[in-house]
């Protein structure tokens, strides 16, 4: 499912979540600009983007050694289609509960989302054998910011590409519907990534870790004066 666009007009301009967006783009560009270098290091031959990854990503194992790597990971991203799917949700869902939530509250739930994303996805993972598994990525963060969409408006209209009978369809939904759809598919894939923890691939406990966080936490971040939209 790809959102288009939500039918919910925001009453301020989202200077935070712009500045986010534009952080998130020029540092994957810097790590984009390092996938030609080849270095030798202590983990054998390595491209400057791998070692970048390693250095600055959320290793599981490393977090107490490492704990910077808790806000640096939610920063860094793993190619093209990495980026632009979590900047597109964070454009599309964002600009609305930064209005809701001031730019400073914003901010904070946007980083505490992320933090618990994270180590919801260092506590499944280690187990199963993903503790030496660099995790990088604003998807947890973003998926907090969808969890408090969620509890703010669900009755706003989601304009989305939608697979219906395997073509991708135009369609308007209510954002309980659009973002409840995305939340089961996270559930799903979740459960049977289990197993391949070790592969690698998409953090899917720190989606729905980041989505939980962000719904029952919103509350304490609406400034005051503010009410839902039902």
């Amino acid at each position: 499912m790809i959102p288009i666009k939500d039918i919910n007009p925001s009453r301020s301009f989202p200077a935070v979540n712009v500045t986010i967006i534009v952080i998130c783009s020029l540092v994957w560009l810097y790590e984009w600009s390092l996938s030609k270098q080849v270095i030798v290091t202590s983990f054998g031959q390595m491209t400057g983007f791998d070692l970048f990854i390693r250095k600055f990503g959320l290793v599981p194992e490393e977090i107490l050694n490492r704990p910077y790597t808790l806000l640096t990971h939610m920063f860094l991203h793993g190619g093209w289609f990495h980026i632009i799917g979590n900047m597109w949700f964070l454009w599309v869902f964002g600009d609305n509960v930064e209005d809701k939530l001031g730019k400073f509250r914003y901010i904070i739930f946007y980083l505490t989302t992320g933090f618990i994303a994270a180590l919801s996805q260092v506590i499944m993972s280690i187990p199963f054998g993903g503790g030496n598994v660099p995790m990088v990525g604003a998807s947890g963060a973003v998926s907090g910011v969808l969890g408090a969409y969620l509890k703010l408006f669900p009755h706003a209209r989601v304009l989305a590409f939608v697979p219906v009978f395997f073509l991708m369809t135009l369609v308007e939904l209510p954002a309980v519907v659009f973002i409840g759809m995305w939340f089961l598919i996270q559930i799903f894939n979740g459960i049977l990534s289990l197993p391949l923890a070790g592969l690698g691939g998409v953090a899917w406990w720190a989606h729905i870790g980041g989505f939980v966080a962000g719904y029952f936490l919103v509350d304490k971040f609406v400034k005051r004066g503010n009410y839902y939209y039902y």
